[in-house]
């Protein structure tokens, strides 16, 4: 069966679909009440504190959903509204065995979120004059791809960015080899072996004449950017990135490390249909690296995707560059999505755009969208996603959170 859902964070529920994964147990945990939020009678507060509590209530509710209905262990969402306060909302379990809620500042793996660090690095090199988008990837990658129909020296960088390169993704490749995602879990790759995983299939189409979702894309822009800057990929998002505007939480797994650092809760997969959650939270992410590799919190998703719209992490042309946005068709469960410069935009149902990306990896799920406003919603499951409804409800989630916050 051929990948109908490619923007997972390694693509690995399309993978996984393809392996029969369709559905894990639903119930796992209980929901729990928002604990950032105060429950009141809104009869006893003022009109902006009654629309508060009434908005919490909303918000809540449909999170709550995510795990007594959609089925996921636990999940919260951060928003930033209108008013201009954040906000955090959490239900079920961050750990199913202990019944321990989900952390208030949950650092988990953000998966394709990752696109969205390496696409603004190699944005600011363009700004700086190292990196031309419209260039050839050979000029770059010399001799790298070039085999099965797959030529670097007919693909430009910005058809990298843009997810217009026709390149295969690595990870079909990966999991055929190993079988389940569990298998892949701990399992280190270097970035070459990716990018050699990839070539070994026929290129999927005609650079510049379609648009489909490779991960493949995304390690070759991390080699690219090392090659014309001397240093690791990982280097440059945290110095460009991470540490400039204070993601706190947010960090580069080293080579070898399958642990997260920090306050977190446990990541679950479910091995196939009706399927237990089971405990996925030490993996090897190398099988992510430049496309997937990141860790973070929602918070830090939101406080990243702010700064980027605002223009503090790029110049106004390459920030106008990274929004001009094709058709991108089957990039989510929900049609109407568009891919720019690896950042997606999605009309809210409210009226307007949201920006962002979202990923998956073994054990998580993230969803996220900044409107032009400056609000933004982050929403962080601790399990990964095996149907397609629910892919769903999370963005669905997004898109709640930001039309009634």
């Amino acid at each position: 069966m051929k990948s109908i859902l490619p923007r997972l964070g390694l693509a690995v529920l399309a993978a996984s679909l393809s392996f029969g994964a369709l559905a894990p147990g639903v119930g796992s945990a209980a929901p729990a009440a928002a604990p950032d939020t105060q429950q009141a009678d809104p009869r006893q507060a003022d009109p902006p504190q009654a629309k508060q509590r009434a908005t919490d209530a909303v918000i809540q509710r449909h999170l709550d959903r995510l795990v007594s209905r959609t089925g996921f262990p636990g999940a919260t969402v951060v928003v930033k509204g209108r008013d201009g306060k954040v906000r955090t909302y959490r239900s079920g379990a961050g750990d199913l065995t202990t019944e321990a809620p989900m952390p208030r500042r949950p650092v988990v793996r953000i998966g394709s979120n990752a696109k969205m660090f390496t696409a603004t690095v190699v944005l600011q090199l363009a700004a700086e004059g190292l990196v031309d988008l419209d260039a050839r990837v050979e000029r770059y990658l010399p001799g790298l791809v070039r085999r099965n129909g797959n030529d670097g020296r007919k693909i430009t960088v910005r058809q990298l960015l843009q997810q217009r390169s026709g390149l295969p993704d690595y990870d079909h490749q990966l999991l055929e080899a190993a079988g389940t995602l569990r298998k892949l879990s701990r399992t280190y790759y270097e970035p070459h072996e990716l990018v050699d995983a990839a070539l070994a299939e026929r290129r999927v189409f005609k650079p510049g004449t379609r648009w489909a979702y490779s991960n493949t894309n995304y390690i070759l822009l991390g080699l690219l950017a090392q090659r014309v800057t001397g240093r690791p990929i990982s280097e440059l998002v945290t110095q460009r990135i991470i540490k400039p505007i204070g993601l706190k939480d947010t960090y580069w797994p080293t080579p070898g490390v399958q642990r997260i650092r920090g306050v977190h809760p446990r990541g679950y997969l479910a091995d196939g249909p009706g399927g237990t959650w089971r405990d996925s939270t030490r993996i090897d992410p190398s099988m992510g690296w430049s496309a997937g590799q990141l860790i973070g919190t929602p918070q830090d998703i939101g406080r990243f995707m702010e700064k980027l719209m605002s223009g503090d992490l790029l110049p106004p042309a390459q920030l106008k560059e990274m929004r001009q946005t094709v058709r991108a068709p089957r990039f989510d469960a929900k049609p109407g999505w568009r891919y720019g410069l690896g950042l997606a935009s999605h009309r809210l149902t409210c009226g307007g755009l949201g920006w962002g990306h979202g990923g998956d990896i073994q054990g998580f799920q993230t969803r996220n969208l900044v409107t032009n406003d400056g609000r933004w919603a982050v929403v962080a499951a601790n399990g990964l996603a095996t149907t397609l409804e629910m892919v769903g409800d999370v963005s669905a989630m997004v898109d709640t959170a930001l039309c009634r916050s």
